[in-house]
């Protein structure tokens, strides 16, 4: 018996019919009708290998029955999701977004960053894509989130050194348009406290940000009557000289000349005042350099510069550039602005940069 005289040998008529199904199903001979059915497979099988034609026509339907099933299940399953509007959410609070966003079967993608007013905590500052695009439910919207601002009270500046402030300021609020503390001009007083170290501010500590803060100080230019004891410079080679000038807070102005008669060529010929005197710190002192004639691979001179007039002594640093060469620090030492000026002895083509407070205010190249 073939499959196909086993299934039209069924009584379909009975089994649709429930009545007649239930009938039908108690007078089967469930072992008879197993075995026909084994033996419907097996003849089917049989006839099958026995023509080479419709074994191949078996296999190709089965094939494309196959494949016909499974374009079948592929659009069912790839069948696009609905297309909707982007809402505009920017402006609007992180809660009333992600509600806009849920009703519309939008999910949202977050970044935190930090925003110039305290009033944008937990905002949206920018989305992705933009409110009227037309997108496919599900998709993932980009929400930038204002996390308020980066400082929101005023902090205790008190002993900070005014420089090392200023710093952390610009590091703070770089890149912001509407930065929150702005300093105002320092007021100076002479004080025991290293020169440039805070004394007192105004707003104090804790006082919250709400809108931009200008920020008093009141700085040290430490004890501008102190008494400092004038070194010897006389007789001194230029070397000797740039280590001695880190060590004094007294202001050396040097001039220099090329040795002549019974000068020591790159020595200190005189100084102004004398030595162990008393001086107040950072007066002016004046030096004569005999400075020697320049070689074939070296040259020395006299660095100058115009300073600003400083309320107290900043940091100055020399520093050489060789043509050929890693950069290295000829001097560096405390400096009250105005007239600046340090002996050097440098190779050729040397560029000289002076650096101020940690940024730089000439260069020159030397030959």
């Amino acid at each position: 018996m073939k499959l196909f005289d086993w299934f039209k040998n069924i009584e379909w008529k009975k089994i649709l019919n429930p009545v007649a199904y239930v009938r039908w199903l108690r007078h089967q001979d469930w072992k008879e009708n197993w075995r026909n059915m084994r033996q419907a497979v097996n003849d089917e099988l049989a006839s099958l290998q026995a023509s080479g034609k419709a074994l191949g026509v078996f296999i190709l339907c089965a094939f494309l029955l196959m494949g016909a099933s499974c374009v079948t299940v592929f659009f069912l399953v790839a069948k696009g999701q609905e297309e909707v509007m982007v809402p505009e959410v920017t402006g609007k609070k992180l809660a009333d977004a992600l509600i806009e966003m849920q009703e519309k079967e939008l999910y949202p993608k977050i970044q935190l960053r930090y925003s110039d007013d305290a009033a944008d905590a937990y905002t949206i500052l920018e989305q992705s894509p933009e409110a009227g695009a037309i997108v496919k439910a599900g998709r993932r919207i980009n929400l930038v989130v204002s996390r308020g601002v980066i400082l929101d009270h005023v902090e205790n500046y008190v002993g900070m050194g005014l420089d090392d402030l200023r710093i952390k300021l610009q590091t703070i609020f770089a890149g912001s348009t509407k930065p929150l503390i702005v300093l105002g001009e320092p007021m100076y007083k002479a004080d025991k406290s290293p020169a440039g170290t805070i004394l007192a501010q105004n707003p104090p500590e804790g006082t919250q940000i709400t809108d931009p803060v200008r920020l008093e100080l009141v700085v040290s230019r430490g004890l501008d009557s102190e008494a400092i004891k004038i070194p010897d410079l006389t007789g001194k080679s230029i070397e000797e000289v740039l280590k001695i000038l880190p060590a004094v807070r007294l202001t050396f102005d040097f001039d220099g000349h090329i040795a002549a008669g019974n000068e020591q060529p790159g020595t200190v010929s005189n100084q102004q005042r004398l030595a162990g005197d008393s001086a107040i710190a950072y007066t002016r002192i004046h030096a004569d350099i005999a400075l020697p004639e320049s070689s074939k691979d070296t040259v020395s001179g006299i660095f100058s510069a115009s300073l600003p007039v400083y309320p107290f002594a900043n940091t100055v640093q020399l520093v050489a550039q060789p043509v050929n060469g890693d950069q290295y620090t000829v001097v560096s030492f405390k400096h009250p602005g105005g007239s600046f000026t340090v002996p050097y002895t440098v190779p050729k083509g040397t560029t000289l940069i002076l650096n101020v407070a940690g940024k730089d205010f000439r260069r020159v190249t030397v030959q």
